[in-house]
């Protein structure tokens, strides 16, 4: 059964605006957990909204993997992945994602999960958190390694 809008867009502004604010006080501060502090909000709600099958293990792939984000940071683990599985790149959903330190995959991941939600659901609120999350994890990504994101940008954009 779908879930009720009556709200949505209102939740959907304000998941947007707290993103935006997380985002713009870790470019400040050059400090990633503001930035992931501010995608909890949307990420919550997309899980909520979320109802396929594929998309609602999308989105609780999404929610797992900022907390786990979050408490590498916290933590200050950074152990290189690539090093450990013993190759560059690892293909997730369509996507080759770039293997590094662990805390740079972890926005990558929730980047190319959010590309696999805009494809796949067929709401326009779930599409637009989605989007709210792409956005923020790319600024968590260019806080954490602005490098990586010149990168992935740059895939991305030959991919076009």
């Amino acid at each position: 059964m779908a879930r009720p809008t009556k709200h949505a867009p209102t939740i959907v502004i304000a998941t947007g605006v707290v993103a935006g604010v997380g985002a713009l006080a870790g470019l400040v501060t050059q400090e990633p957990l503001w930035a992931l502090g501010g995608l909890l909000p949307a990420t919550a709600y997309e899980v909520y909204r979320t109802e396929g099958e594929s998309t609602r293990w999308a989105s609780w792939l999404l929610l797992g993997v900022l907390l786990l984000e979050g408490a590498l940071l916290v933590l200050g683990v950074d152990a290189d992945l690539a090093t450990f599985l013993g190759r560059d790149t690892q293909y997730v959903g369509g996507y080759d994602v770039p293997l590094g330190p662990i805390t740079v995959v972890g926005p990558v991941v929730m980047a190319v999960t959010c590309l696999i939600l805009i494809a796949r659901t067929r709401g326009r609120f779930t599409r637009a958190l989605a989007g709210i999350i792409l956005v923020g994890s790319a600024a968590a990504l260019y806080i954490i390694d602005p490098v990586v994101m010149g990168q992935w940008l740059g895939g991305a954009l030959d991919r076009l």
